[in-house]
C-alpha cells in the first residue's frame, strides 16, 4: 500500500505521524509522498481540506482518511488513541470506499479561465463594498443579488458555512450543490429568493458580476482576489472525492456527534 501523511503543525500531530510512520514500516506500508493510494491526515477538518487541495489533480486515485486531535472532525473517523487500530486494520482488512460529490468551479476573466474543485464550499464576497451579482440557473436570469456574499456548498460542506447561514443539511448520497445567501439587500432594482436553493447534479449556476469591483473568492480554505472576473460558473463536478472507511460512521451519526451531542450507547 502506498500512503502519504498530512499533518497540521503541532506538536501532538506530528508526533501522530511520526509514530504513523513507524508502525506503517512494521506493516510493509510503502510511503510514497508523490501518488499514494491513501492519504492520511492527521488534524481537523482544515487539515483535510489541505490534503484534497494537495491531491486534487489525483483525486480519482486517492482515498482519504481522518484522524482528529482536537475537537470532533466532521470529515474524520479516528481519534488520536486509535491509531494502532487504524494501521491495523489497514495492513488486514479492505476499506469500504465511500464517494461524496465535489463543486466544480469555472472562473471566466478577459484573458483566461481558471476551473477548480471544492470539497467543502466556494465563497464570493465583496472587497470594499456589497457584491453586485446576477445569478443564473441554466442559463437563464433567476436574481439580481445585492449584499455580502454568496455561498455554494457541497453536501458534505451543508454543515459548514452553509448552516450557519440557515442551508439546509443534505446527505452527500443526493448530488447536488447549494446556494446561500450572506446578508442579502432587497429592494426594488435588487430581488433575491431570501432562502437556500439546491440544485440537481444537472443544473448549473453562472453568477456574473454587474459593476467593477473586487471579488474575495474562497474555495475552502484557498482565498484569491480578484478584480476582472465577468462570471462564474458552479455546477456538481463529474469527479468525487473517495475516503476509505475501515469502520461505519454513517453521515446522520456524524451530525448528531458534531452539533447535538446526544449518546446513544
Amino acid at each position: 500500500m502506498k500512503y502519504a501523511v498530512i499533518d497540521r503543525g503541532d506538536s501532538l500531530s506530528k508526533s501522530l505521524a511520526e509514530k504513523f510512520h513507524a508502525l506503517a514500516a512494521e506493516h510493509g506500508f510503502n510511503r510514497n509522498d508523490q501518488t499514494p493510494e491513501i492519504v492520511i491526515s492527521i488534524g481537523g477538518d482544515g487539515t483535510l481540506l489541505q490534503a484534497f487541495h494537495t491531491y486534487v489533480d489525483q483525486i480519482t486515485n486517492v482515498a482519504f482518511v481522518g484522524i482528529h486531535t482536537g475537537h470532533l472532525g466532521f470529515y474524520a473517523d479516528w481519534q488520536a488513541d486509535e491509531l494502532e487500530q487504524l494501521v491495523a486494520m489497514m495492513a488486514t482488512e479492505t476499506p469500504r470506499i465511500v464517494r461524496y460529490p465535489l463543486a466544480q468551479i469555472e472562473l471566466e476573466m478577459p484573458t483566461e479561465s481558471r476551473h477548480y474543485l471544492s470539497l467543502n464550499e466556494f465563497t464570493l464576497k465583496g472587497v470594499d463594498g456589497t457584491l453586485v451579482a446576477q445569478i443564473n440557473i441554466n442559463d437563464e436570469l433567476f436574481e439580481m443579488f445585492r449584499g455580502d456574499g454568496i455561498v455554494i456548498s457541497t453536501p458534505s460542506g451543508s454543515t459548514a458555512y452553509n448552516k450557519s447561514l440557515g442551508g439546509a443539511i443534505v446527505h452527500p448520497s443526493i448530488e447536488s450543490l447549494q446556494i446561500a445567501e450572506i446578508a442579502s439587500i432587497n429592494n426594488r432594482v435588487y430581488r433575491t429568493l431570501g432562502s437556500s436553493v439546491l440544485l440537481p447534479q444537472h443544473h448549473h449556476c453562472d453568477i456574473i458580476s454587474k459593476k467593477e469591483q473586487r471579488i474575495q473568492l474562497t474555495i475552502d480554505h484557498v482565498s484569491i482576489m480578484r478584480s476582472d472576473i465577468r462570471s462564474i460558473k458552479c455546477c456538481v463536478s463529474s469527479r468525487k472525492v473517495s475516503f476509505a472507511r475501515y469502520r461505519p460512521f454513517p453521515f446522520w451519526t456524524r451530525v448528531r456527534e458534531a452539533f447535538l451531542g446526544y449518546d446513544v450507547h
